[in-house]
Parts: C-alpha cells; sequence; structure tokens
C-alpha cells in the first residue's frame, strides 16, 4: 500500500512528499547544524505518519515526549537496568505499540547503554514480531560516533554496534532508521553509508558541506548553497523524496517541544541601590554558616634559610608491601579453574554478561584469588576463549592466534560464536551443530545461530558451504583451514547438558 507522507512544499508551491513504503526500505539521514530544524523535520515526520506506522524515537533531550498527549505515544523512562531496557523493546514490537525512549537526565555513557540495550532488544524480537518500525534517533552522532571520545571503549562499540545493526541489517527484521545529525563528519561512515535518502539542512563547515554535496550528487561549488538555507528549509533527495535534489520547506506540526530556542526578554526596571541588592546577601542566606578556613602561619625566616641550604631533598623510602607477591602462574590457574566451573554449569549459557559476571566475582572470591578480580571487558573475552575448550597445545599454535586476532574485532556476543568454530577448523574437527553455536552465543534458537554464520559471511572473515550429504564446512581463508563436514542438526556434544 502506497501512503504518501506531505512533508512541506517545494520552492514552485507543490506539495512534497515522501513515500512511506519505500522509506521503510530505504532508511534516512538528515543533517543540519543546531538551530536549523532538524527536530521539526522530525517531529513532522512522526506526526504525518503516527497514524500509519509504529515508531520508536530515541530521545536524548527528551523533546518528543509531547508525541504522547496526542498520538497515545508510550513514554520510557530509560533510568532501567539493561535487562529492563531490553525486555520492554520485545514487548513493544510484539504488541506493535509506538514508544519514546526519554535518555534525558542520564550522561552520555549511560545514554549510548541504555539506546544500545532498546535496540539490541528490538533486533533480537523473535521473526513472528518483525512488523514494520520507523525509528528515529535524534542527535544520532552521540550513538554512533566517527572517533573514539570520552566513553569507554566498551560502551562506544555497543552502541556502535546497535547502530550498525538498526541501519545494515534492519530492513529484513522491519526496522527503518532515521537517523538525524549536526555534523556528518562526526558520525560513524558505516552507519551514515546505509541511508538511501537525505534531508540536508544549513551547515557552514566546509568539510560537513562537502561530505553533503558529495551524498547529494552535486558539485563541490554548489555545496555552497548550504550555507544559505533558512530554518527549516532542506535539501531533499532519495526514492523516497525526489529522484533529484529538492529544496523543501517544512510545513508546520500540531505538537510543541518541551525546550525552545531562547527568545529575548526584556530586562527588568532599574532598581534603585542595586549596588547593595546584589552585594548584601539575603536573609536565608544570613543563616547559613560559612565556613573559612584559616590561612597558614608564614613561614619564619629560619626556615626558609634552612630550606635552602639543604643540597637535596632527602630520599624516601618505598613502602613495604602490604600484600605478598602475586604468582601470576596461581593466578592464571585459579581464573581458568572458575571459568571451567562456570561452563559446566548447564544454565550458564543462558544468563546475561552481567549474571554470569557476578556469579564469576563470587567464585574467584570463593577460590581466593591472589590480587583483583578481572575486569567485565577481559571477561568476556576469557569466557569466549574458555567455551571452545581448547587444549594448551592447539592454544599455542600459530592458525589459533590468528583467530584470536581476528575475533577481537568482532562484536563481543558474537565472539564465542566465533572462535567455537575456528577452534574446530583450527583442530580438524567436524563443524559444530547449529545448537553448539546457539548455546554458545547463549539462545536456544537455532535459526538464529545460523544468522551468525551468515554475518560472518557477510563481514569476509568464513565461507560457509555444504557437501553433497547436506553436511556443513566452514572455511576461514585468512587463517588457511576449514572444518570437517558436520550435520547442523546434529546432537550437541560440546554443550551436552545445556542441550538437554
Amino acid at each position: 500500500m502506497k501512503v504518501d507522507v506531505e512533508m512541506g512544499v517545494s520552492p514552485g508551491g507543490a506539495q512534497a512528499s515522501l513515500d512511506l513504503e519505500e522509506l521503510l526500505a530505504t532508511r534516512l539521514l538528515v543533517q543540519g547544524n543546531s538551530g536549523s530544524g532538524k527536530s521539526h523535520l522530525l517531529r513532522r515526520l512522526l506526526e504525518q505518519s503516527a497514524p500509519w506506522v509504529q515508531q520508536i524515537v530515541i530521545d536524548p533531550e527528551g523533546d518528543f515526549v509531547t508525541l504522547a498527549d496526542k498520538f497515545g505515544h508510550v513514554v520510557v523512562d530509560a533510568q532501567r537496568t539493561e535487562a529492563e531496557l531490553s525486555g520492554i523493546a520485545s514487548r513493544v514490537r510484539q504488541h506493535r505499540v509506538s514508544a519514546v525512549i526519554n535518555l534525558e537526565g542520564l550522561d552520555v555513557e549511560q545514554q549510548m547503554r541504555a539506546a544500545a540495550a532498546f535496540l539490541n532488544g528490538m533486533f533480537d524480537a523473535d521473526r513472528e514480531f518483525w512488523y514494520p518500525v520507523l525509528v528515529v534517533v535524534d542527535e544520532a552522532q552521540l550513538f554512533a560516533p566517527a572517533v573514539a571520545g570520552e566513553v569507554s571503549d566498551d560502551t562506544r562499540k555497543t552502541s556502535l554496534g546497535a547502530m550498525t545493526n538498526l541501519m545494515c541489517r534492519g530492513r529484513k527484521r522491519g526496522l527503518a532508521g532515521v537517523i538525524a545529525t549536526q555534523r556528518l563528519a562526526k558520525l560513524a561512515k558505516n552507519v551514515a553509508a546505509e541511508a538511501s535518502n537525505f534531508l540536508m539542512g544549513r551547515t557552514f563547515l566546509d568539510i560537513d558541506m562537502a561530505r553533503a554535496a558529495d551524498l547529494l550528487g552535486m558539485e563541490k561549488r554548489q555545496a555552497e548553497m548550504f550555507r544559505d538555507l533558512a530554518r527549516g528549509n532542506f535539501v531533499a533527495l532519495g526514492p523516497a523524496l525526489s529522484r533529484r535534489p529538492l529544496p523543501i520547506s517544512i510545513g508546520p506540526v500540531e505538537t510543541s517541544a518541551r525546550s525552545v530556542s531562547p527568545k529575548l526578554t526584556p530586562l527588568p526596571q532599574t532598581v534603585e541601590d542595586v549596588q547593595d541588592l546584589i552585594l548584601t546577601p539575603s536573609a536565608e542566606e544570613m543563616r547559613q554558616p560559612v565556613r573559612r578556613h584559616r590561612p597558614p602561619p608564614p613561614a619564619t625566616t629560619a626556615d626558609i634559610l634552612e630550606q635552602l641550604a639543604r643540597s637535596r631533598p632527602e630520599v624516601e623510602q618505598p613502602p613495604e608491601p602490604v600484600f605478598s607477591v602475586i604468582d601470576e602462574a596461581e593466578r592464571e590457574k585459579v581464573i581458568a579453574t572458575v571459568l571451567g566451573e562456570m561452563i559446566d554449569d548447564p544454565q550458564a549459557a543462558f544468563r546475561t554478561d552481567a549474571v554470569l559476571y557476578q556469579d564469576f566475582l563470587v567464585r574467584c572470591r570463593i577460590h581466593r584469588l591472589p590480587g583483583n578480580a578481572v575486569g567485565l571487558p577481559e571477561f568476556r573475552r576469557r569466557l569466549a576463549i574458555a567455551k571452545t575448550r581448547i587444549d594448551s597445545e592447539l592454544a599455542t599454535s600459530g592458525p589459533w592466534q590468528q583467530a584470536l586476532a581476528f575475533s577481537s574485532a568482532l562484536p563481543d556476543d558474537l565472539q564465542s560464536v566465533f572462535l567455537l568454530v575456528a577452534k574446530a577448523a583450527v583442530a580438524g574437527e567436524s563443524c559444530p551443530p547449529d545448537s553448539a553455536l546457539a548455546s554458545a552465543y547463549g539462545t536456544h534458537s537455532a535459526r538464529r545461530a545460523r544468522r551468525l554464520l551468515t554475518y560472518f559471511e557477510e563481514r569476509g572473515v568464513a565461507v560457509v558451504r555444504t557437501d553433497f550429504h547436506g553436511k556443513r564446512i566452514v572455511a576461514f581463508p585468512d587463517i588457511g583451514c576449514e572444518t570437517l563436514p558436520g550435520d547442523p542438526d546434529g546432537a550437541d556434544t560440546i554443550f551436552p547438558q545445556a542441550a538437554e
């Protein structure tokens, strides 16, 4: 069914519309400096398409919560745990409810983790709930930064992975990404490149104007026009908008944001004795005690001469160690023992990383691990390697070290599956069945495990083929090895307790 969303008017006075069904298949990128009207554009799109498609808004400033009053969006306060947000996202897809994820009040790192948890929850929904959803992400450069900032690497990878899934792999799951950013140069290129529709607003920096002109297929000399665009005016291009660059003036909206642009307000009338008004504390301030630190006494002349007479400062003796020297070999042995106990637990594969990490810390204390326990990122990496149950002799081989290097570039949740198959290839074993891959990924869905192999093929790190008997072989060209044929529907001999 073709649905045209009226976005505004073109220079000739004709209505400029957006093909909603085409947008769901081709995605949209909106760019413009602060004050160019990006939020107004997004609000117009959301209001006009609300009766036709489910909507999810990732709102870092809480501007879009007013949609709830008129269009019935559910406002989700993001000050929750990641598990809670993932569960809410799953139920939102199941019941086809439009929602605004309000990230206001969280710092940048918390916003990135909350948005990633919600997007991943929507992405991992069961196939029966893959209905069309318009996913609008305002200030997308926060969640898909082009370069590392002040946030931790783990947070950046998690957030960037979720945004990449939305824009690169979300179409087959019904997720249509609409991302808005102030600067194209700050947005990760692999996220921006997946959009086929563009609405470019007012831009002043040369690098951003050049990228905008390049995306619209315009000549470099035409890039200067982006400086002259008025507020609420954009240049549109894409299969859902126009086959040629088309200037559009965005139409009015029915709702308003809670935060508005600052307006000039007349100063108050001049008050007499304004100096006393400012410098004299109020009665309430007088009731609060003022504590002033007493300045240190001045040094005497004798003390100053004594300091100057010293030829060199006294050497301080190093403090005695509080704890005995840690034996690294013993420490590694304890960690390996703890990870082995966790893998043998039949339900460990289906718990979240946060729960597993808490269990790991408790077990380390029980085994009296010397020194501090490893952090969460290192724990995830060690657990993924431990799930392969690789022996010490094979662990030192060159192909396995290459496999470890390739796996470090993959998302954290996929490393265990990649290493499990790579171990079978390096050791010359049969390809693990779908049930073993699903257990390593932490799911009961064999279909989802097969999709992971497809993802590895798309990344170019593996090649999957089937022999004449219907058995699966996975080859790793960069490592130079492949698995033996294995039955995809065979029994799980790697995690036998979990398979039961």
